[in-house]
């Protein structure tokens, strides 16, 4: 895939429903002053899945690529030229790239940025791992942990229905999923490595269950942070990796692979990201 060069002006922006609080405009435009692109312009837009058709049809050759948040993961696929095997494995892009004769290309980098946030935090293999929650950001951690776990994923779900999706998606992976009710999701606390992907709020409950001797917890929330769950997991010892440390990792790849320019400003979209949570 080949990115028009950067050195044109050039558009980009983040779609979805809602869209507001996204982080994404911070972290890409810090990355474009870091990198001397000042005619690059990246912006925000509310687009539901019924809007996205008519979105795309309407950009014209000035657009470099989009980053997609829910619910439009999947609903962009057939609307694209192409999609990664990364997408491919989990039916879901939060990256498009328009090349430079006129292609749209679909990827992931929520997987391989998870990777990387956990890498970075020294974890680069677990013998089992647990997963709360059963949405699209689930699915992409399995396809991460079916890279980095080397035994047994238990996923723990609200429904059958979930639970089963959540199975169906480990076969395909790869990996081997054991589901679990929600009722019972105090026992992932002691997984070597948990990643919650659940709502704002939804695993605040099992903050008071934390045990003593804990390992990772990767929580996918940014705002608010810390989550109930991570600021306990923190005061027990346990090392956290935080939803802007995964935001910040994908957005590295989308920054690049937007701009054809490597490597993106980690650091300097990191503390872009982290004084916009802060405030002033």
């Amino acid at each position: 895939m080949t990115a028009r060069p950067a050195t044109d002006a050039r558009r980009a922006a983040v779609l979805g429903s809602p869209i507001a609080h996204s982080l994404s405009p911070v972290l890409h435009r810090a990355a474009y002053a870091h990198l001397g692109l000042r005619d690059w312009t990246y912006d925000r837009f509310q687009v539901d899945e019924a809007g996205l058709p008519g979105f795309l049809a309407g950009l014209g050759p000035q657009w470099a690529g989009l980053s997609l948040t829910m619910p439009l993961k999947r609903a962009v696929i057939p609307l694209l030229d192409e999609i990664s095997d990364t997408a491919a494995a989990v039916e879901a892009v939060n990256t498009v790239v328009f090349t430079e004769d006129g292609r749209k290309v679909g990827d992931n980098t929520d997987i391989p940025g998870m990777i990387a946030a956990l890498r970075e935090r020294g974890i680069e293999k677990v013998e089992s791992a647990a997963v709360l929650g059963a949405g699209a950001t689930a699915s992409s951690a399995l396809a991460a942990l079916s890279r980095i776990c080397s035994g047994e994923v238990v996923a723990y779900v609200r429904s059958e229905a979930r639970a089963a999706e959540m199975r169906r998606w480990g076969a395909r992976l790869g990996v081997a999923v054991r589901t679990a009710g929600w009722a019972a999701a105090g026992e992932a606390l002691a997984a070597p490595l948990v990643i919650a992907t659940t709502p704002a709020g939804a695993a605040d409950a099992l903050a008071a269950q934390v045990p003593e001797r804990v390992g990772t917890l990767f929580d996918v929330l940014y705002e608010p942070w810390p989550t109930a769950l991570a600021e306990h997991w923190a005061a027990h010892g346990g090392a956290v990796v935080g939803g802007l440390d995964l935001l910040v990792h994908q957005a590295v790849l989308q920054v690049e692979q937007m701009t054809g320019l490597s490597p993106a400003p980690l650091d300097v979209m990191r503390a872009a990201g982290e004084r916009a949570l802060t405030g002033p």
